[in-house]
């Protein structure tokens, strides 16, 4: 777009812009040239031509250029106040002036060229609106018209026009500079255009070669559509030919179709089954499999938190049983044995027991007054009243049994004086009443149990029963021995290793007898029953003189995962623990009653050095001192599970035997004799 100038003003704008500045030259001339210089007077013609001249123009000619057409308003009579303002508000006057806007107009940032201020931008492109020059305001009062002969003033009128001329060509001129910008942009723009013509271009240059490259594999395709049907066209001849042989073997076949019906549709039958039976049998063992699986690890995960809990509770526990009184014995004085509450009421398990030493009616040595009585408080990890149940004391062990099964070595002790009631806790009542039936046969029923619920889930496992007992340090058979001790003499039973580089102790010349059921270890414990020695003491009519060990050994095997674990459940009724003098038997065989309590409580003093040397972690452990802890070294180390149960009598006559019994168990279940760990391969 091209800027305006003079030549594009009308003519008569043009003279009066040149007498315009020969009246500033003459303003500028020095006053006494410029008071020597005469006017020419103005003749009639010459003054009809001025008022022609001044006559009044239309207030607005539009000046035409190149795509625009900007209007300028001049008034003649008056003059404009933009031409009397001073220059700086002519300035501002042009900073103000509106900027052109129409849809042709684009959104850019343009820059006053004068002033160098940034213009807002316009949204779209239009062509300008016309510009109207500021309407002029009136210079003087008076006449609104000049007189013809008041050039100089005429010359004032038209230098204010000349400035208010000058005014609109600024604002022209930005606008001719924004036009210029929006061209740039709309330039910008185009090119813009122009490389996504080239993008588009290539991408149909590319469409057109991927169509030349699918109309070469369309050709391939019809090739091969061809082949197939010179092949289809073959198979057909082919067909026809088997349709022909078809046709001659129908008639065959017809002669056999009457049998052949039948059995037909009894085989798709029994194939259709068969094909169910399949299905549902595959279904089934990836279910089962899967199950299998699921059930394995909630076995594993069972196995480890049943020892983390048998942990929390001990690896060696002691619990303590008072037995009734029978019918024939002294009714027990009150407060003799006391069974403290637990911190939570009655609610809780017994855990304490309190023993109170009777007054002497002799008087003491100082002050001559009977003794005051003595109070014993013992703690122990349960503790069981007169009137506790064998299902009740099995319930507390079942979960120390269940160990075996998962590979721990378990020693279940019934330790006591004669009479306070071992052996009833571990083999039961006379008679066979199952209500009174002892730890032995409730753990070998509850092992059987388990195992054959464990089948289920893939494991398979062996029992093998060994009963012995040791008698003054001598070791007997109970199996072996079928109609009293003399059958046995003869025959030496060591303790040896199973094998080399095998850790497993058995006895030599011992009855190892594999059972599958609970009738079968019934019949066996029967047997030891009668063969156990016994003799009659102070203490008790029926008092056992040995120390019984019923073992069975537990092989368990998971083929499916290829586990195998081993241990063996030791369950020992100790020989009756007394002092010499209680314990003493009267009568001819006084010197063999004499050795067999010595070996007795020798055997019993051994194991209680055994126990306190591993909780000391001492490193030597006595275990050869004694038959009893040799034998059963492997389920007292760190790696075993231990129980010990402290039988007591509640008769006062018995309180001594009691009181030791209780002192010995109580350094018992101090004891910590470290972290179980399964046999598992």
């Amino acid at each position: 777009m091209r800027q305006l100038g003079l030549s594009d003003l009308p003519k008569v704008t043009q003279l009066k812009l040149s007498l315009m500045e020969k009246g500033n030259m003459e303003l500028k001339m020095p006053p006494d040239k410029a008071s020597s210089s005469q006017l020419p007077m103005l003749g009639r013609g010459t003054k009809r031509r001025l008022d022609k001249e001044n006559a009044p123009e239309p207030e607005k000619k539009r000046i035409r250029g190149p795509g625009t057409a900007v209007t300028i308003a001049i008034s003649r009579p008056r003059v404009s106040t933009v031409a009397t303002m001073p220059r700086a508000k002519k300035q501002e006057a042009a900073q103000k002036a509106p900027l052109k806007t129409g849809p042709w107009h684009t959104t850019t940032a343009t820059t006053d060229v004068k002033n160098r201020k940034p213009v807002s931008a316009v949204s779209t492109v239009s062509a300008p609106k016309p510009v109207s020059r500021m309407s002029p305001t009136k210079t003087r009062k008076g006449s609104s018209k000049r007189p013809a002969w008041d050039v100089k003033g005429q010359l004032c009128d038209l230098r204010k026009e000349f400035s208010a001329c000058q005014v609109q060509t600024e604002v022209l001129t930005r606008e001719n500079q924004e036009l210029r910008s929006q061209f740039g942009q709309a330039d910008q723009q185009a090119k813009t255009l122009e490389a996504e013509n080239k993008v588009l271009i290539g991408d149909l240059t590319e469409t057109r070669a991927q169509a030349k490259q699918d109309q070469l594999e369309l050709g391939k395709l019809r090739a091969q559509v061809q082949e197939l049907e010179a092949l289809l066209h073959t198979q057909k001849g082919l067909v026809q030919s088997l349709q022909e042989e078809r046709l001659q073997l129908q008639e065959e076949r017809r002669d056999l179709a009457a049998r052949l019906e039948v059995q037909e549709a009894q085989l798709q039958e029994s194939m259709a089954a068969l094909a169910k039976s399949q299905a549902d049998f595959t279904a089934q063992a990836d279910l089962l499999a899967t199950r299998t699986e699921h059930l394995h690890g909630l076995e594993m995960e069972r196995r480890y938190l049943h020892n983390q809990l048998q942990e929390l509770k001990g690896n060696i526990r002691v619990f303590c049983r008072v037995r009734p009184a029978l019918p024939g014995e002294p009714t027990p004085p009150p407060g003799l044995i006391l069974f403290p509450p637990g911190s939570n009421g009655a609610s809780e398990p017994s855990t304490r027991l309190s023993l109170t030493r009777p007054s002497d009616d002799r008087c003491s040595i100082i002050g001559g007054l009977p003794s005051a009585p003595a109070r014993y408080d013992f703690s122990f990890d349960r503790v069981f009243l007169p009137g506790s149940k064998q299902n009740e004391v099995f319930e507390e062990v079942s979960l120390l049994v269940q160990s075996a099964l998962d590979g721990y070595p378990v020693c279940i002790f019934a330790y006591g004086q004669t009479g306070s009631g071992k052996t009833f806790t571990m083999e039961g009542g006379p008679g066979g009443d199952p209500q009174v039936e002892g730890l032995i046969p409730r753990a070998v029923r509850h092992l059987f149990s388990v195992a054959r619920k464990l089948e289920a889930q893939g494991w398979s496992y062996t029992f093998v029963a060994s009963y012995v007992e040791i008698y003054n340090e001598t070791i007997r058979d109970l199996l072996a021995c079928v109609g009293g001790a003399q059958k046995c003499q003869g025959t030496e039973y060591e303790i040896r290793l199973a094998g080399p580089g095998s850790k497993e102790l058995i006895v030599t010349n011992a009855q190892y007898v594999p059972v599958s059921c609970e009738e079968e270890v019934e019949s066996l414990l029967h047997l030891a029953r009668q063969n156990r020695a016994v003799a009659r003491t102070a203490q008790n009519e029926q008092s056992s003189r040995s120390h019984s060990v019923f073992q069975l050994q537990i092989s368990g095997k998971h083929m499916g995962q290829n586990l195998h674990c081993t241990a063996s459940l030791n369950l020992i009724d100790l020989a009756g623990s007394e002092r010499l003098d209680p314990g003493l038997s009267t009568g001819p065989g006084d010197r063999e009653r004499l050795k067999e309590t010595q070996a007795i409580n020798s055997s019993l003093s051994t194991l209680g050095l055994v126990i306190m040397a591993l909780s000391n972690k001492e490193s030597h452990v006595p275990y050869r001192n004694s038959k009893l802890t040799y034998l059963l070294q492997n389920s007292l180390r760190g790696s075993a599970k231990m129980l010990m149960f402290v039988n007591i009598s509640p008769l006062e006559e018995n309180f001594s035997e009691s009181l030791n019994s209780l002192r010995f168990a109580s350094k018992v279940n101090q004891c910590v004799i470290g972290t179980a760990r399964a046999n598992k391969k």
